[in-house]
């Protein structure tokens, strides 16, 4: 009797300890699954509140990272410049600045060029990165590019040589001659030259400053604010009769043909020193004793119908290598001829300008010694009137590229203009 109460009593003590041990077991594993392990750290990180919200809405590229340089978020921006890849931040010297950050609190901004994705060629990426701590074990990055400031501020930067070199030439040739003036005042032929010489240069210096009005214009103003229906034989009149006494000089024939009926929607200003200028540039540099063409026509369009304006000179032709420049500002083919026909350089820079405001273009047919057809396309009046035009902006870029046409089809022939 007394053996059996002891069993019993033993295997209830058995019994309670069990209960006690497995109680204790569960405790501890309930501690442990809410306890965050090194590995959830890192494949379930938790950003604070807010921030994926406010990372949405910024314009910089944005990359956070855990403590162990794993990705916890990144925003679309950042895989498109190149910087994520496989989870992970692919630029080496912005995973060290993180981890600097991470090891000391201290924010840090560092601007690098990285090359583009998918090429080991072509401009290279100009960024800007800022690496900050985000609570006590996230690191966050953000990556503003650079690049399309920088390609600005270059082509600022080398319109301000250029006009100051050109605004140059004129100035100090009136200084020169000023003197030679006071030197021969006693000559009245020499005086009566040099004054003669003044006014070649005073002529170009003030077609210099009025063109760069002209360019400043065309960029910063809107021409479809002041938008009417053109004609275009008006505007063909109109170049003509601007060019005729250097044509005359020159026995150049100039004669226009299909302009008639035809109208263009845009600014008529604009659109009239556009074309002037590829009449002029046709006429000037064009032999004595040839002819200079001005045709337009109709041309159908994915949106509506076009019309084109071709000016065809049978000049000495444009290279291959000056094709690619013409359209920047102050670049001339031949610099020697365009001292002698007063040229400043912009006027094709303005052409471009003007077409492109106005949702057209300007193209360029060469060929060395068959002379060139500079074609300005624009949307025809009514086509342009029923439609919202979304013309690009222009980011005041010297070089915007030429489109060349890949094969050149006759206008009409042109008949001859009294």
């Amino acid at each position: 009797m007394d053996v059996n109460a002891a069993v019993a009593a033993a295997a209830a003590i058995a019994g309670v300890l069990t209960g006690v041990i497995a109680m204790l077991a569960f405790r501890w594993s309930e501690r442990e699954q809410k306890r965050p392990t090194r590995t959830s750290l890192h494949t379930d990180p938790v950003l604070p509140p807010g921030v994926d919200t406010v990372l949405s809405v910024l314009r910089s590229s944005a990359v956070v990272l855990d403590e162990a340089d794993a990705v916890v978020k990144a925003s679309s921006a950042a895989y498109a410049l190149g910087l994520v890849r496989g989870g992970k931040l692919s630029v080496e010297p912005m995973l060290q600045m993180a981890r600097d950050t991470r090891r000391d609190g201290e924010i840090r901004q560092v601007e690098l060029d990285l090359p583009r994705r998918g090429t080991g060629r072509g401009e290279a990426l100009a960024v800007s990165a800022r690496v900050a701590p985000l609570g006590s074990r996230l690191v966050l990055l953000l990556v503003e590019d650079l690049t399309e400031a920088r390609r600005i501020e270059a082509v600022r930067r080398d319109f301000v040589a250029n006009v100051s070199h050109e605004l140059k030439t004129p100035v100090g040739a009136l200084s020169l001659l000023s003197e030679a003036v006071m030197d021969a005042s006693e000559d009245p032929e020499a005086v009566e030259r040099f004054a003669g010489r003044m006014q070649i240069e005073a002529t170009r210096l003030t077609s210099l400053v009025q063109e760069l009005i002209d360019l400043s214009r065309v960029q910063n103003d809107d021409p479809l604010e002041d938008a009417e229906p053109v004609r275009v034989d008006e505007l063909v009149a109109e170049a003509i009769d601007r060019c005729r006494h250097q044509a005359g000089t020159k026995q150049i024939t100039m004669a226009a043909a299909g302009a008639a009926e035809l109208r263009v929607w845009g600014n008529r200003g604009q659109l009239a020193a556009a074309l002037g200028n590829l009449v002029e540039n046709a006429v000037n540099y064009s032999p004595a004793r040839t002819r200079v063409g001005i045709a337009a026509r109709r041309v159908s369009a994915p949106g509506g119908d076009h019309i084109e304006v071709a000016v065809t000179d049978q000049g000495i032709g444009i290279s291959d290598k000056d094709k690619e420049r013409i359209f920047e500002r102050f670049y001339r083919v031949d610099p020697a001829r365009s001292r002698q026909t007063g040229g400043t350089g912009l006027g094709l820079a303005i052409v471009k300008h003007v077409a492109a405001s106005h949702g057209g273009e300007v193209t360029v047919w060469s060929s060395e010694g068959q002379g060139s057809t500079f074609t300005l396309r624009l949307p025809e009046a009514g086509a342009a009137r029923d439609r919202a035009l979304q013309h690009p902006d222009l980011d005041d870029e010297d070089g915007l590229s030429t489109t060349e046409s890949a094969s050149y089809d006759p206008l009409p022939a042109p008949e001859v203009l009294p």
